[in-house]
């Protein structure tokens, strides 16, 4: 794999890529890197005749941090088109996203249409799901790092020892019992290590789901602007059957299924925790690559 950096509404932007032909652009999430999520992922899609090309999202090293400190969802969407522009993509491109990637996924395909042919989304559903499984007992208690990560204190324990609680966090509940988080950790302290890095990616949690605005009105229409429509591109959604972050059963994945455009499909990853793409390549990729060539 190549490393290269581009500028792209106005952020200086780290990426891996391989392979040439059409864009796919690759889309991580928290507490991730481009390279370690996708790193099964992209020497596939080389293979199969893309260029795939995998940045560090604003704030994670080595990409650049946003000058104003912004990292609201709708950045991280103007991101993704401008990058598509920057990168040279064509309306063949492909958008492929996870965690934080994929709910910027959902609304990058929503908003420029014409930049994206299909659109591949794992581990976070579409809003009007997501947001719902959020407010429940079951979603509050899976998804209490939202919570704590609003508390000042929390940039003080994550630092601590070497961020070993995040190491916690990904080896003993994000992902499934079997997997050794060790490689993806190691990536995760060099894109989040600083404690700069840190507060930026924190503001993910502050700044989008704030504990002073989420719930309220102005934040149910600003997200639901954002992410609440759905793709008309053919879109494939993946989810893995030990994710404990999002909870998702067989009628929830049903119900996505049926809202989305024709073409769509939806299928469940067989023992992968919440870091789908990295845990179970071998089902994902097969699954991402026969949905790419239909």
């Amino acid at each position: 794999m190549k490393h290269g950096r581009v500028t792209a509404n106005g952020i200086d932007f780290s990426y891996v890529e391989e392979g040439e032909g059409p864009l796919a652009l690759l889309l991580h999430g928290f507490p991730e890197s481009g390279e370690a999520t996708w790193r099964h992922l992209i020497p596939a899609l080389a293979e199969a005749g893309y260029r795939a090309v995998a940045p560090n999202m604003r704030g994670f090293a080595p990409t650049a941090l946003p000058a104003d400190g912004s990292m609201l969802m709708a950045d991280l969407v103007a991101d993704a088109n401008a990058l598509h522009e920057k990168l040279g993509g064509g309306s063949d491109a492909v958008i492929i996203g996870h965690d934080w990637g994929g709910g910027t996924t959902w609304a990058a395909a929503v908003a420029a249409p014409e930049r994206w042919s299909k659109v591949v989304v794992s581990d976070v559903p579409p809003l009007q799901f997501f947001g719902d499984y959020a407010g429940t007992y079951a979603g509050i208690e899976a998804l209490n790092h939202f919570w704590f990560f609003q508390m000042d204190m929390a940039e003080h324990i994550v630092a601590a020892d070497d961020m070993a609680y995040l190491f916690q966090l990904m080896q003993n509940k994000w992902t499934a019992p079997d997997y050794d988080a060790t490689e993806d950790f190691e990536a995760t302290r060099k894109a989040i290590g600083d404690p700069e890095r840190l507060r930026a990616a924190l503001g993910l949690y502050r700044q989008n789901f704030g504990a002073k605005i989420m719930g309220t009105p102005e934040w149910q229409a600003e997200q639901g602007a954002l992410w609440g429509p759905l793709p008309q591109q053919p879109t494939l959604y993946l989810h893995g059957t030990k994710d404990n972050s999002v909870v998702l059963d067989q009628a929830g994945l049903d119900a996505i299924r049926a809202l989305l455009s024709e073409g769509s499909r939806t299928a469940f990853i067989e023992g992968a925790g919440h870091i789908v793409p990295a845990e179970k390549p071998a089902e994902y990729n097969s699954r991402v690559l026969e949905f790419l060539k239909n």
